[in-house]
């Protein structure tokens, strides 16, 4: 088999999506003849891991237009790090012009059935649609589209986050459907695979036969090969790892760990930086928990297995996660996390792997998670009991190649009908049951 791989959005030096695509491409390479194509601002990353310009990878120039897009979303968005949906709406704009540009470049060849299907990796919204698709069937190329990742609902009791966050367009996010290329997309891509319940349930029912459930995230084990090898103890060491930004709740563990912070029975450290910043450094003054509480500010990618290695419990109680990639690399070290069980950590997290706690208002949430620290700080067993069986769920199931050879399964599917289905796909009912496995 060959493949042509889109992925505008893919950089190995990066983290978040342009990581999930690099990741995601770079394991389909390993086991595959694979063509990677991305935007130009990626060239150097791919050169300098070894790859070579017209025979690994092609690159479109689409920069005239992304720099404009960049900068109005920029403007509309309400300040770094806010208006996620609004630069979603922005970038959908450059990516029909980098898909016009590669259809230009490649359209002969892809129509000449140079590869046998072309896969899009990145963008994972499912908000932005795909022009490529329409013309992959009318050649007669197989288009995989996905993993897509998206549309968790804003809890209704957090509506003052959504509006910190500037999400107004949040409110009308179904409007993407009338964007052209919205419904073509769906309509002619040959499989569609499907980064998490939430954007499954926004799936037209009439896509279920060829939709299938592969999460959006997974580590490279090579880069997580740090182990958490001590005994929790009081002081239990707890870490939070993120952009502060409301929706990641780490003002509500904070709120919830005070008083055991004071006690001298718990420590927090919460990596990251971002517009919450102030406020969180307000709240631990006014607490008087500075001694036990700290900002240390941003840490290096690489050096987040050794923080992860040397804490017991990894705190991020995000309201309205999408994929929670940071929460599979603290298990991979056996980092025991306590989430929310909501969105995709609640699909990552299991009660043998970690700790979850039920989406609430604020107050009840907050005291839902002081009520389980408080657990902890009694019995810190119950974290170390968790900690093997985290390391060995994502090992297992979340993987950079285990998710490539799921991904190669279903291109032998789209390609010989005769060949079993994949035991990811899901049902008309929405019931899931093959992802069982992944959620027992």
């Amino acid at each position: 088999m060959k493949a042509l791989l889109l992925a505008e959005t893919c950089n190995p030096d990066w983290v978040s999506v342009p990581l999930v695509g690099w990741s995601h491409a770079a394991a389909l390479r390993r086991r595959m003849d694979c063509h990677l194509v991305s935007q130009v601002r990626n060239r150097d990353a791919f050169l300098k891991q070894g790859l070579v310009e017209g025979r690994d990878f092609t690159l479109i120039d689409s920069e005239k237009v992304d720099q404009v897009v960049w900068k109005v979303g920029g403007a509309l968005r309400g300040g770094a790090g806010k208006g996620f949906t609004t630069m979603s709406a922005a970038i959908t704009f450059g990516y029909y012009y980098f898909e016009r540009l590669l259809w230009q470049q490649l359209g002969d060849r892809i129509k000449a059935h140079e590869w046998d299907l072309v896969h899009r990796i990145t963008p994972l919204s499912p908000t932005i649609p795909s022009t490529i698709a329409r013309r992959c069937a009318r050649a007669g190329v197989p288009f995989i589209l996905g993993p897509l990742n998206g549309g968790v609902p804003w809890p209704r009791a957090f509506d003052s986050a959504r509006r910190a966050e500037r999400e107004w367009l949040s409110y009308v996010r179904s409007a993407y459907k009338v964007l052209p290329g919205a419904s073509s997309m769906r309509k002619h891509a040959s499989a569609i695979i499907i980064g998490s319940k939430d954007t499954l349930k926004l799936e037209p029912r009439r896509n279920d036969a060829k939709s299938f459930y592969i999460p959006e995230n997974a580590i490279d084990p090579a880069k997580f090969s740090a182990r958490r090898g001590h005994t929790a103890t009081r002081p239990i060491r707890i870490l939070f790892a993120g952009r502060l930004v409301p929706y990641k709740g780490c003002d509500m563990l904070l709120e919830a760990a005070a008083p055991l912070i004071r006690a001298g029975q718990i420590t927090l450290e919460i990596i990251g930086d971002g517009p919450q910043k102030p406020e969180l450094e307000a709240i631990i003054q006014r607490e008087g928990i500075s001694e036990g509480a700290t900002l240390p500010g941003w840490v290096e990618h690489s050096q987040l297995q050794h923080k992860f290695a040397a804490a017991d419990l990894f705190g991020f109680p995000s309201i309205r996660e999408f994929g929670g990639g940071v929460v599979l690399e603290a298990m991979a070290v056996g980092l025991v996390p306590l989430v929310v069980n909501y969105g995709g950590p609640g699909e990552l997290v299991t009660p043998e792997t970690g700790f979850l706690v039920e989406m609430a208002p604020r107050a009840k949430l907050v005291a839902s998670i002081r009520s389980l620290l408080e657990s902890l700080v009694g019995d810190p067993s119950q974290i170390d009991n968790r900690s093997t069986a985290a390391i060995d769920r994502i090992h297992k199931h979340f993987t950079w190649d285990a998710k490539a050879a799921d991904v190669i399964e279903l291109y032998k599917w789209v390609l010989d009908k005769h060949a079993p289905k994949p035991h990811f796909a899901v049902t008309s009912a929405v019931q899931q049951p093959q992802l069982q496995p992944l959620t027992a």
